[in-house]
């Protein structure tokens, strides 16, 4: 598949149809063309790469207070600077931001799991775990219950 092969397209194309779906979603986020749109999802996917790593270090106290809520700034903070470096890409407030971070962030996880792409990850095992001869054996220390 061409996302395996170019995971930079692979996270621009899902950053692309999470920026479409919060400009639906929320009022307040418009785009004059796709064009648009498409540059705002490349210099968002570009912030998150180089800026967001930063100033999620510079903000670990309030994100550790706000059991990781200040992280939903972060990125709002973000999209509020795309829609100032992008002419055609109108955000009307800090409150659409907010909120089309939030679209953002659902959509963008939906689709690296549903795309496989990204570090998402989902695996389902059924049946008896596996057996592990260095616990049970003479001088393995008891019953353990793995969670």
């Amino acid at each position: 598949m061409m996302f395996e092969r170019n995971p930079f397209l692979a996270r621009w194309c899902v950053t692309s149809i999470a920026v479409l779906a919060a400009a639906h979603v929320v009022s307040g986020i418009s785009y004059d063309s796709f064009g648009a749109l498409l540059v705002a999802a490349l210099i968002l996917g570009v912030l998150n790469a180089v800026l967001r790593p930063i100033l999620l270090l510079l903000s670990l106290p309030l994100l550790i207070a706000s059991l990781g809520l200040f992280a939903l700034v972060i990125n709002a903070l973000l999209l509020y600077f795309v829609g100032w470096l992008v002419p055609s890409f109108h955000l009307e407030s800090f409150g659409a931001a907010f909120w089309g971070g939030v679209v953002i962030g659902i959509v963008s996880m939906a689709s690296n799991l549903l795309l496989g792409t990204g570090k998402t990850v989902v695996r389902v095992r059924t049946g008896p775990g596996p057996v592990r001869r260095d616990r049970d054996g003479p001088g393995g220390g008891g019953p353990v219950i793995d969670v």
